[in-house]
């Protein structure tokens, strides 16, 4: 088998199954774990992460938009709902906790984790770039608006085509 039969048969599997558009969605499931994983973790331990963040500097209405930020855009990402919305609120949020929280660079952990958030915000904003793919919610509303805008352009050529026609019928007399 020659190298180009091989590219040949890896070309026809990638359409066959739409490698694109798995890959999408294995990224948005591995890139949402960590925030759903972490606004669970907050939510059920709410009193006692309240008050680490209130020592950072998080006041209580600030912490509570971070749960819902994390559950909400997380749950967004992960089902492929609103995914470019979801991106972008999560990768604005990784920049910002990189930016505020991460900025001692003596410290190697402060470093690590400064890098791991600009990393995150990356595939945050490529994601909001290139939307979900076909395994998403978005993908199959957006199949479902395009018929039922199809349906009503139909309804209306049709309605449009019963108007003009008109039966001129006379009964002999």
């Amino acid at each position: 088998m020659t190298p180009n039969d091989i590219a040949a048969k890896l070309t026809g599997l990638a359409t066959k199954y739409h490698i694109r558009d798995v890959t999408l969605l294995a990224g948005r499931l591995l890139m949402s774990f960590i925030f759903l994983h972490e606004g669970v973790t907050l939510a059920t331990h709410f009193d006692g992460a309240a008050k680490a963040m209130a020592a950072q500097g998080v006041g209580l209405p600030l912490f509570v938009a971070t749960i819902a930020l994390q559950l909400g855009a997380g749950l967004s990402v992960a089902s492929g709902l609103l995914t470019r919305l979801g991106g972008i609120g999560l990768g604005l949020f990784c920049l910002a906790t990189a930016l505020l929280f991460h900025i001692n660079f003596a410290n190697q952990n402060e470093l690590l984790h400064f890098e791991k958030d600009l990393a995150i915000s990356g595939g945050m904003f490529v994601l909001a770039a290139v939307g979900a793919g076909r395994l998403s919610l978005d993908w199959l509303l957006a199949r479902y608006l395009q018929k039922r805008q199809r349906d009503k352009e139909m309804l209306a050529a049709l309605l449009a085509v019963e108007n003009e026609v008109t039966l001129d019928v006379r009964l002999p007399v």
